[in-house]
């Protein structure tokens, strides 16, 4: 079955970057299982942490379909937003391993926000021809690192929770 008539037959399509990784791959197993209707599109640049392993048990779902591609690609990106034409987009694709930062903070600058920032991009150019960005989502999800981090005896992180990341750089 062509991809364009799989999706056709779809409610909305979803889709969610970073998708291979240890997280991503539990919000893809969980979003096309609870979903049926939806298309899920598993958006992963296959790096050190992305492994398609964690997904064969739903690789085969009719629901389902993995694109190889990095987010820093921008040209990419507006392809894909054009090819699958997303009710919504949840954005887990990250660099998020603060060790590896010290050998190769390169790579954070060029996923993390370059990455991040084609992929708001695509989705705001998208906007435009979709017609209403009412209609559309754009859900970001970074990890709690952003929040510091939790004496013994503090709260848990919760949504009001202001920003205070720490990194061997501060």
């Amino acid at each position: 079955m062509a991809l364009a008539t799989k999706i056709s037959k779809m409610k909305k399509t979803i889709i969610i970057t970073g998708g291979a990784g240890f997280i991503g791959s539990h919000v893809v197993r969980l979003f096309v299982n609870k979903y049926p209707d939806y298309n899920i599109v598993n958006l992963d640049a296959l790096t050190y942490a992305g492994n398609l392993e964690n997904l064969k048990d739903i690789q085969d779902a009719p629901n389902y379909t993995f694109v190889k591609a990095d987010i820093v690609d921008a040209e990419r990106m507006n392809e894909i937003f054009s090819e699958f034409k997303p009710d919504s987009i949840i954005h887990l694709a990250a660099e998020s391993h603060v060790d590896r930062s010290i050998d190769g903070p390169g790579a954070f600058i060029d996923t993390n926000i370059t990455g991040t920032y084609n992929m708001l991009e695509a989705a705001r150019t998208y906007w435009t021809t979709k017609g209403s960005p009412q209609d559309f989502r754009f859900h970001h999800i970074s990890t709690d690192e952003v929040f510091g981090s939790l004496g013994p005896t503090d709260p848990a992180f919760n949504e009001s929770t202001p920003y205070d990341p720490h990194s061997p750089y501060s």
